[in-house]
């Protein structure tokens, strides 16, 4: 319970995802936070080339893309399939995007042509492992979108395993260029994308990024990770459903362990009726055992607790790449034993009836 609540405690304070670099997303205000990175149909920022370019220029900023999304439907042998198709500017430095490398896909836009949408079709394809299976694809394959016109293939330059997900498994991914996409999909008019993805370790450029257009918002990549599910039930919700099961699970087993010792201890039960103890006090015996048994459990479990917290987060960072994904807060020391000694209260009625049903006649003869 106490490492569940937290990683409750660490997705209430936004840090879920943190690192040296500050990445920004600028999206609609009519956009999902929590669909940023799979979010279509949806609103969209205009003259992203543009506006990329604009930012592209501010020294604090190490790259910046448009990021257009567009579910696409492929032309196979046997029957048409559906891929998430994603369209970017790949930086020159081949920064991974949306979890495929962009290192094998020719630097800039070269089809856009300040706008003219003339350029030459590069047709190149990173495929992601899902994709590739789902159409069929291996390196150096052609890939036919529904409805391309002539010359507007891709060829797949690379197959990469991808770290996108959509809750159900991998999504099946391919990354191109975006002004290629925006002419499959009829958006070049518009020259329009879902999002704008700059990469920066300077904080100070957020103010810049906020006034690249109005009515949007500016999220951060920790904010992706964190700060949406800290403004949702989530953290609550773990927490909770946390306490239910750490009390339901210790309250049978206290109240298991307690009643079967009363059972065993019944001929000391009767002998102490038999010299005068009342059923009440022999109840308060039973209840200051109880409590006992309880608090020492959820002394030991909170220590455990906290240790499971270490190590959460060091394999979190061995295997996830990711700092932290749990918390420690003080006020665990207190939750930890406070819980216990709730359940020993709530453990204490059936030892107890035990320990009032015992015959005294009937034990001692």
């Amino acid at each position: 319970m106490i490492s569940v609540t937290g990683v409750a405690v660490n997705l209430a304070g936004g840090s879920t995802i943190q690192g040296d670099d500050v990445d920004y997303w600028i999206v609609p205000d009519g956009g999902s936070v929590s669909s940023v990175a799979v979010s279509v149909e949806g609103p969209q920022l205009g003259a992203v080339h543009e506006t990329t370019a604009r930012l592209q220029a501010d020294e604090r900023v190490t790259f910046a893309t448009p990021v257009e999304l567009q579910i696409l439907q492929i032309d196979t042998d046997t029957t048409p399939e559906y891929v998430l198709a994603a369209g970017v500017i790949p930086p020159e430095s081949g920064e991974r995007l949306l979890g495929l490398p962009t290192n094998q896909l020719t630097p800039g836009d070269p089809h856009y042509a300040d706008g003219e949408y003339t350029g030459p079709w590069t047709g190149e394809a990173i495929v992601s492992g899902a994709a590739a299976e789902i159409v069929g694809l291996e390196q150096g394959d052609t890939i036919h979108p529904a409805r391309a016109g002539q010359n507007q293939t891709f060829t797949t330059t690379a197959i990469a395993d991808g770290d996108l997900s959509g809750g159900v498994g991998p999504v099946p991914l391919i990354v191109v260029h975006a002004s290629e996409l925006q002419t499959l999909t009829n958006t070049a008019r518009q020259d329009s994308a879902d999002q704008i993805l700059v990469s920066t370790n300077d904080p100070t450029v957020e103010s810049t990024l906020a006034a690249a257009y109005p009515e949007t918002q500016v999220l951060t990549r920790a904010g992706l990770g964190g700060e949406d599910l800290s403004t949702s039930s989530l953290p609550v919700a773990v927490a909770v459903a946390a306490l239910i099961a750490t009390v339901a699970i210790g309250t049978l087993f206290v109240a298991t362990l307690v009643g079967l010792e009363t059972i065993a201890a019944r001929e000391m039960i009767a002998v102490q009726g038999a010299l005068g103890i009342s059923t009440s006090s022999q109840m308060v015996i039973v209840f200051a055992q109880t409590l006992t048994i309880a608090g020492l459990g959820g002394f030991v479990g909170t220590l455990g607790g906290v240790a499971g917290l270490q190590v959460l987060n060091v394999g979190a960072t061995i295997f996830g790449s990711v700092s932290q994904i749990a918390a420690f807060h003080p006020a665990l020391l207190a939750y930890g034993p406070g819980v216990a000694f709730a359940i020993g209260v709530l453990a204490t009625p059936y030892p107890a009836w035990i320990a009032a049903r015992t015959d005294q006649l009937e034990v001692l003869s």
